[in-house]
């Protein structure tokens, strides 16, 4: 077990926790009485969590949800018509890309 001041504790903070990583505790003290203990956690889990006990025999995702929807789908998940029939598309203010410009005459 090792006992650090706060200010050495600051400076090799690095040094400490690897340390611990190796199974040393470290009690960090505040003008020589001890304040906080600085000791490894327990391991977590790296898997997956097994959720067959909280809801035994459900499937969570299956192909089908890759699928796209119908439109009765859409319809009802929507609440009404998921695309309009016909779009009113407007002329574009700017030209169409191939219109020919004016070029401007240079300044004299």
């Amino acid at each position: 077990m090792l006992m650090v001041n706060i200010a050495e504790a600051k400076a090799k903070l690095s040094e400490y926790v690897e340390a611990v990583t190796k199974g040393e505790h470290v009690i960090i003290c505040n003008r020589n009485r001890p304040v906080a203990e600085l000791r490894p956690i327990e391991a977590t889990r790296l898997g997956p969590r097994d959720l067959s006990p909280m809801f035994p025999g459900e499937t969570f995702m299956t192909d089908a949800f890759f699928e796209p929807m119908t439109d009765g789908e859409l319809r009802e998940w929507y609440g009404q018509e998921a695309w309009p029939a016909k779009v009113a598309e407007t002329k574009s203010v700017y030209g169409a890309a191939g219109d020919k410009k004016t070029k401007r005459k240079p300044r004299a």
